[in-house]
């Protein structure tokens, strides 16, 4: 896909948002009813909305990690939260750091570093270096769904704010109070409705966009990447106030759920069925009870999106930096009886994806984009934007910069792919799975979705009939060639991984006009 030259200048700064299991029809710009939050759709307004974007991978890590390398989970090989990616796997900071371009985070990422792989080459590293952290040097790394622990600047900030307990974090941060006045666990969802004891100015969400706006602030013309990776929505469902009282159920989506689905599943879906979670969502008293909660928790990010947007145009950085919004996953809340995520269902693999970009042409603000986008895309885009040369070797994604400059009537992909390795979750043991052969697979097309399950029979949803995907049709025989279409494309998509890491494409040369003659090899000669 080309777009035609730009005379503009390039890109100086990259606003890489993200937050945590946020689903895409939870935003007005997507189509919530109710839901408020004006300065993400502002940003859609002034940008391209992609209207099928899907992770790479419905979970946490392994889609982080698609992300930060612009590759896929069967390429990358971390598949699951907190796996060592490998050293080989070249991450953003290591496309854009020689560049000259700082990259930093503020909030999540689920990165492990390969610290077997340092060993077995006797790397010695500094505590600080990139690799330890997927490649960004860190502002402030806070994973939040556990005790930070006490040296975390996150509870000296709460100690510092009058917090001081030995866990401020499950005191104050995830826990309200009942009607007696008794500490309420946000980890319990019956509390979901409950304020969090801490005050909203030093709530998670609030802290992270303090050292993002103080990073942004410090600049002083050198070119950077920040990527500010909010936890929320992410569980414990628990909201400061006000943003706990904002919204009722009335507000919220209706549950998208038939008895039928739960009348002979499919295997791996029946098995997510008998998950903890989805026992619990299940029950409309609960999702009905968490989901404004949910809602809450989105409106708090965009208010503090909009001060963080403040500060970027406050420094003179507005017009030179290219944003992104987005997620890692969706949350089911439900939906199809499930909770949590993982599954390819639209609730947890779909993702919001905004991208505002300085050197726009003006006819493309405000648009919309209904081909298949994957994660992958995201690095591909900064790379494009950076000019970064040599990366098609490593790189799957496409850049995205052609729907904001022009050239996007290039051919483009057929499907977005998407995949789940569930080697570490309940279902496995349920269904007898060997741990190396828990692989599914997800093809996207303008019609159908295709999920090709390793050991079972596939899946497909009529994307046109049935949006809502409450029906599969895989068993119907009229779908046959359907079937067999998206298989090809697996199989097509699977055989152009890019495996050869060390060798740039320009490096690819006919051996005996090149290195055979260098070296005075002279083989087959009569």
């Amino acid at each position: 896909m080309t777009r035609p030259e730009s005379t503009a200048a390039p890109v100086r700064n990259v606003l890489f948002i993200m937050c945590d299991q946020l689903r895409a029809d939870y935003l007005g710009c997507y189509g919530h009813p109710s839901i408020r939050t004006p300065n993400i759709d502002a940003l859609a307004s002034q940008g391209v909305r992609f209207t099928r974007a899907y992770c790479s991978a419905p979970t946490c890590g392994p889609s982080r990690m698609s992300f930060y390398t612009g590759r896929s989970m069967t390429s990358h090989g971390a598949i699951w939260n907190f796996m060592p990616l490998s050293i080989g796997q070249p991450t953003i900071g290591d496309w854009l750091r020689p560049r000259g371009v700082e990259v930093a985070l503020a909030g999540k990422t689920h990165f492990a570093p390969d610290l077997d792989g340092l060993q077995r080459v006797g790397a010695q590293v500094p505590p600080e270096a990139p690799v330890l952290e997927g490649g960004f040097l860190v502002v402030d790394r806070y994973e939040g769904h556990a005790n930070p622990g006490p040296g975390h600047p996150y509870t000296k900030y709460l100690r510092a704010a009058g917090y001081d307990v030995a866990d401020p974090w499950s005191d104050f941060v995830i826990a309200g109070e009942d009607e007696a006045g008794r500490p309420a666990s946000g980890w319990e969802m019956r509390n979901a409705h409950y304020a969090a004891r801490v005050d909203e100015r030093h709530s998670e969400t609030a802290y992270t966009t303090d050292v993002a706006i103080d990073f942004i602030r410090r600049q002083q013309g050198r070119p950077w990447l920040l990527h500010v990776s909010y936890i929320k929505p992410h569980w414990p469902y628990i909201a400061p106030s006000p943003y706990h009282a904002m919204y009722g159920p009335e507000d919220c989506l209706p549950a998208c759920r038939d008895e039928a689905e739960r009348d002979d599943p499919h295997p791996v879906y029946g098995a997510y069925l008998r998950h903890g979670e989805s026992s619990a969502f299940s029950q409309e008293k609960v999702a009905s009870h968490v989901k404004p909660t949910y809602m809450g928790l989105v409106t708090q990010i965009d208010d503090h999106l909009g001060r963080l947007l403040e500060a970027l145009r406050a420094t003179g950085q507005y017009e030179d930096t290219l944003i992104v919004f987005t997620s890692d996953h969706g949350d089911y809340l439900g939906d199809h009886w499930l909770g949590d995520k993982d599954l390819f269902h639209d609730p947890s693999a779909r993702i919001p994806f905004i991208m505002v970009d300085p050197r726009a042409r003006p006819d493309t603000r405000g648009s919309t984009v209904d081909r298949p986008v994957e994660s992958i895309d995201f690095l591909a885009t900064v790379a494009d934007a950076f000019d970064v040369p040599h990366t098609d070797h490593v790189i799957e994604g496409m850049s995205l910069l052609p729907f904001s400059r022009g050239g996007a009537g290039a051919p483009w992909r057929f499907a977005a792919v998407s995949e789940l390795d569930y080697a570490f979750r309940e279902a496995r043991v349920l269904l007898g799975r060997d741990a190396r052969r828990c692989r599914g697979y997800m093809v996207r097309s303008d019609r159908w979705k295709y999920i090709y399950w390793e050991g079972f029979a596939p899946q497909l949803f009529d994307m046109q009939e049935d949006p809502m995907e409450l029906r599969d049709v895989a068993s119907n025989p009229g779908h046959a060639g359907v079937l067999a279409l998206h298989k090809e494309y697996l199989f097509d998509w699977l055989r152009h991984r890019k495996t050869s890491l060390t060798v740039p494409s320009s490096r690819i040369v006919v051996s005996r006009d090149t290195i055979e003659p260098a070296h005075g090899i002279r083989i087959g000669v009569w």
